[in-house]
């Protein structure tokens, strides 16, 4: 099936986003844009709808979670989605270049960095090799959700999530400028691997209710 999608608003952005969601949580993808008529239509050029900066965790493919095809989503992907400049300009370049309405960073329950953070702080011990970069990047999100009395896994996942969000913002004219003139959102959303679903945990440049958590 190919589904035409006009550039959409940040809002209608996060909506269809949503909307793929719960048809894969609920077992009734469509698996829309995946044909050859859409293999076809994307071949000259490229038009995503949302920029999805996420983790590497193999569980986490995007397309799959959120029931999108070939052209939908601009993925960039890190472990523990952490943020250098070649992420900071590829995120730039779906938003600027490509037009994208909608950022969203993408964090997971059991995240292997997050875990591995929280046990260098513990123990002192931190990985070798360029692992050791990835669990620095994350440890200041650990330490900020911890000096803020949030303890718990889910708590400390959404910091860091929350700060990735804002380290984006903080870091990326390009991205700033965009979410202030009401072009842009960006949001946050932790997946839940069991049971398939997205969460928003947080929302620049967009309207959007962050439920309580449970």
């Amino acid at each position: 099936m190919t589904e035409k999608i006009q550039t959409p608003s940040p809002r209608d952005a996060f909506d269809l986003l949503m909307a793929g969601n719960k048809r894969f949580i609920t077992g009734a993808p469509e698996h829309p844009n995946q044909d050859a008529a859409r293999r076809t239509q994307t071949a000259p050029s490229q038009q995503p709808f949302a920029v999805l900066f996420g983790c590497s965790d193999s569980r986490l493919a995007a397309e799959i979670i959120f029931d999108r095809g070939l052209g939908d989503l601009f993925v960039v992907r890190t472990a523990g989605h952490v943020a250098g400049t070649e992420i900071l300009g590829s995120i730039e370049f779906g938003v600027a270049v490509l037009n994208a309405p909608l950022v969203v960073v993408l964090g997971h329950d059991s995240c292997g960095a997050v875990a591995a953070a929280c046990s260098a702080l513990e123990n002192g011990k931190t990985p070798g090799g360029f692992v050791r970069d990835v669990v620095e990047r994350v440890t200041p999100s650990v330490l900020a959700a911890r000096a803020a009395g949030r303890e718990t896994a889910d708590e400390i996942l959404a910091e860091h999530i929350e700060h990735t969000v804002d380290l984006l913002l903080d870091r990326s004219r390009v991205l700033a400028e965009a979410v202030a003139a009401g072009r842009l959102g960006v949001v946050g959303m932790s997946y839940r691997l069991a049971d398939g679903s997205a969460q928003l945990v947080a929302a620049r440049g967009l309207d959007v209710e962050i439920p309580t958590a449970s």
